[in-house]
């Protein structure tokens, strides 16, 4: 365990790909205009504990290979820390650094009390068996359970974890304190203390925004041409429920490729077609898009950028073609294309605000397993729609008071948050 350093206050041109100090420069553009001190920015900036773990999996041949894993708590002052694990063969510190920190932001920004926690392990989950994900999990689990509990570090699933990466997690904490905990993790399957509209909730929480950002700008849903870099938990999962309210979905993409049907996707049909052949590409209703990342140049009413990091750069800012940007992933703009798209007059919604559906969830389920009591559906969708809705209207209030663009009054707003909490409770000396 480690103090991570804190970050350079402003990156230079070769860093806008280190998302650790493109989320330190917003913070500083937003302390700025919360009139922090260095003192005070250095302790919100910085993670309160870092733990890298090494996992040693004896593997389906026999052999043992050593696997790394990280765990980063960016921020205790609110409450226990939450987020996701990952697994993935790119997997890094600065990049589990700064997803921490954004569980921190996006947990203020809907208000929530948790701090901000994140995790991962370096591997690719595409070539390991089920057992060997089942043992690299309890392996991770049991490295960091001196810094886990439900009353200090909730961890949910994430990119290529599921429901059942949970109930591992949950049920190896469970053998090591003897007791069964469901409230050690969020995401779980509904017969383990789940939450009923879990799996759906960061991609409701999309569709919500999108909303609440149209109706800034004048147009209905019925109007809107959607562009969904994405297809999985977020993108997926957001694209079928705005495709029920009216929404025309003109492209999709998944990992693999990207298609693209002006007229409109049957969204349903390009979902069923995923399930059954493993990717986009293929689907009958629809043309192929040349080129990764080219679905983020198609001309739109509303972009969801709900796949990885990174996405919009200053390399292709300029040829962005869209009035509203509604950032389903964490980071998919960088800092520096996030100052063109203002620039340009495209509206973004930030991901600490456009993607808090599911952390905002994940707090109803913490708080049903606590009780013991568990909500009907409706309840969990009646209420994550009072959250998304206010907090939108919360951080355009901010925007319109300090004249900035809805990140950078999301970041106030969190930040001032998280700052309040800090100067009420004191440093512990």
């Amino acid at each position: 365990m480690s103090h991570a350093p804190a970050a350079a206050p402003h990156a230079s041109h070769q860093d806008e790909f280190n998302p650790f100090l493109s989320m330190a420069q917003l913070f500083d553009t937003a302390a700025d205009h919360l009139g922090l001190d260095k003192g005070l920015r250095d302790v919100l900036r910085t993670p309160d504990r870092e733990m890298t773990v090494a996992i040693p999996v004896v593997m389906d041949d026999g052999r043992i290979e050593v696997f790394t894993g990280y765990r980063v708590q960016h921020n205790f002052s609110r409450g226990p820390c939450k987020g996701g694990i990952r697994y993935a063969p790119d997997v890094n510190l600065d990049e589990v650094r700064a997803l921490a920190a954004w569980m921190t932001w996006k947990c203020a920004v809907v208000d929530v009390p948790f701090g901000g926690g994140k995790g991962g392990v370096i591997c690719d989950p595409r070539k390991l068996s089920k057992g060997e994900l089942e043992r690299i999990t309890r392996r991770y689990t049991a490295a960091i359970m001196d810094i886990l509990g439900p009353d200090r570090d909730v961890p949910a699933p994430d990119v290529n974890t599921n429901e059942q990466t949970m109930a591992w997690l949950m049920d190896t904490y469970s053998m090591h304190v003897r007791k069964t905990t469901t409230a050690i993790v969020t995401g779980k399957p509904i017969a383990l203390g789940g939450s009923r509209g879990r799996t759906e909730a960061t991609g409701r929480g999309v569709m919500l925004i999108a909303r609440e950002g149209l109706k800034k700008l004048g147009m209905k849903p019925q109007d809107a041409r959607v562009v969904v870099q994405g297809s999985g938990n977020v993108g997926g999962i957001g694209a079928m429920l705005m495709h029920r309210e009216g929404y025309k979905i003109v492209a999709m993409s998944d990992q693999y490729g990207a298609i693209q049907n002006d007229a409109g996707l049957d969204v349903p049909a390009v979902l069923a077609h995923i399930k059954k052949t493993g990717k986009i590409l293929g689907f009958a209703g629809a043309k192929e898009i040349e080129g990764g990342k080219k679905i983020l140049e198609t001309p739109c009413d509303v972009l969801v950028p709900a796949a990885v990091e990174n996405q919009i750069t200053t390399e292709n800012a300029q040829r962005i073609d869209t009035k509203l940007i509604v950032e389903g992933a964490n980071g998919p703009c960088t800092a520096a294309a996030s100052k063109i798209l203002d620039d340009r007059g495209i509206m973004v919604v930030p991901d600490i605000l456009a993607n808090a559906g599911g952390v905002t969830v994940s707090y109803f389920e913490w708080v049903q397993d606590r009780m013991g009591y568990f909500w009907s559906e409706q309840r969990v969708n009646n209420s994550l729609e009072q959250v998304m809705v206010k907090s939108f209207e919360d951080v355009s209030t901010v925007a319109a008071k300090h004249k900035v663009s809805m990140r950078i009054a999301a970041y106030i707003l969190s930040i001032d948050r998280v700052a309040t909490v800090y100067r009420m409770r004191g440093v512990f000396a």
